[in-house]
């Protein structure tokens, strides 16, 4: 094997451990936007996001994405539980696990821990794979109709967004979130300090996430991406800032999810746009977060983290950005050729993951429940799914 060849393999394996490192950091930033209560409950799904999702992967759901064969574009098959192609499984199930724990906090602090897990295997091993594949594997329909996605604004943000839009449709809100009239009453949560460590850990988790999809470290200008991955997460933050003002005070929560929707938003066309153009993503990836957050909220939804927004609604504005700013083709650059692609792209994937989503949770709602009772959630999950809290203030009795 070439020097060359050892080398990118090195890249890819450091970045993949960098995307993983993300999980931690959702970890925190989930249970620092909900209450105390339910930090083990969070705990525990993000640690089964990774564990479940990687043993799915590894037995079916690589199979999907990358198999050798393939149906029209839409499905592969081939390859099950893994033979070979290491490398490619390791960076692509930490992507997978993403995609899962994307939904863990949208619909955190009322969902059964049990019901949970039987929703992780579908989109680990079947619904995120399958987008993959449109898309990364070289195969799909999607590449063949000139869709570009670098680093997965659509394929793991998008779906895990619009996972978690069918999600808190399907297990509702939680307690005390809406008035007798439906008005959204605030629910604080347990530590912006946890959470703002959180969104710190994921930005520097997104590094490997966009500097890694290159897919080689030579002869590839790495840190170009880096600082478009920078500037937007940056504007972002900023601009989520300034627009939570109007309402008053700058807000935390916003500003924070700022920060995560400009890497959302850049994630799609980091190695295909300019510094400027960067900055631009961001600004208005930190506007349409804290509108779409507000404007979820009065429609009688409760995401409880704001991953809808940040994932689901930014993640499809940086697909429909990369047909606007990429440097080659982009419409203010003169061309025209990716703006059907892109709309084309956006359409499919938000449906294909809010369908499938919406189908699997419905049937487990309706066979398993999704929901704990008003009492357990009333008490807290850590207590009445797990038997323990989190900082040791309660002594469970028998």
């Amino acid at each position: 094997m070439e020097i060359v060849t050892y080398v990118d393999n090195l890249w890819i394996l450091i970045a993949g451990i960098l995307v993983m490192f993300m999980q931690p950091g959702f970890m925190l930033v989930e249970t620092g936007f909900t209450r105390s209560k339910n930090s083990v409950n969070i705990v525990m799904k993000n640690f089964m996001d990774f564990s479940v999702g990687a043993l799915t992967y590894w037995a079916f759901g690589f199979a999907f994405a990358y198999g050798g064969s393939t149906l029209g574009g839409f499905i592969a098959y081939g390859n099950f539980f893994l033979e070979g192609d290491s490398s490619t499984y390791f960076f692509q199930v930490v992507f997978a696990a993403t995609a899962a724990t994307i939904v863990s906090g949208s619909v955190a602090e009322r969902t059964k821990f049990s019901s949970y897990l039987l929703f992780q295997p579908f989109i680990c091993g079947l619904i995120y794979p399958i987008v993959t594949h449109w898309v990364w594997s070289g195969q799909g329909w999607l590449t063949d109709i000139g869709f570009v996605d670098f680093a997965g604004s659509g394929v793991v943000h998008m779906v895990g967004g619009f996972a978690a839009l069918a999600g808190i449709q399907v297990v509702g809100p939680r307690i005390g979130k809406f008035d007798s009239n439906g008005k959204p009453l605030p629910i604080p949560g347990s530590s912006m300090v946890a959470a703002a460590l959180g969104v710190f850990i994921l930005w520097f988790g997104w590094y490997g996430f966009n500097v890694g999809s290159a897919l080689a470290a030579v002869d590839v200008d790495l840190a170009a991406i880096a600082v478009t991955t920078t500037l937007s997460a940056s504007a972002a933050s900023v601009a989520a800032m300034y627009t939570s003002m109007i309402a008053g005070k700058p807000n935390v929560g916003m500003t924070l999810n700022g920060a995560l929707a400009g890497l959302v938003g850049i994630t799609a066309g980091c190695a295909n746009v300019n510094n400027l153009g960067a900055v631009i993503i961001g600004i208005i990836s930190g506007i349409i977060v804290v509108g779409s957050i507000n404007l979820i909220e009065r429609k009688g939804l409760d995401d409880a983290v704001g991953a809808v927004s940040v994932h689901g609604v930014c993640g499809a504005w940086g697909v429909l950005a990369v047909s606007l700013f990429d440097t080659s083709e982009g419409l203010f650059y003169g061309g025209t050729s990716l703006i059907v692609p892109q709309l084309i792209g956006i359409v499919a994937i938000g449906s294909w993951a809010y369908l499938t989503s919406y189908a699997v949770l419905k049937v487990i709602d309706l066979t398993f429940g999704l929901r704990v009772s008003k009492e357990e959630e009333i008490a807290g999950l850590d207590v009445s799914e797990h038997g323990t809290t989190a900082y040791g203030d309660f002594i469970l009795k028998k």
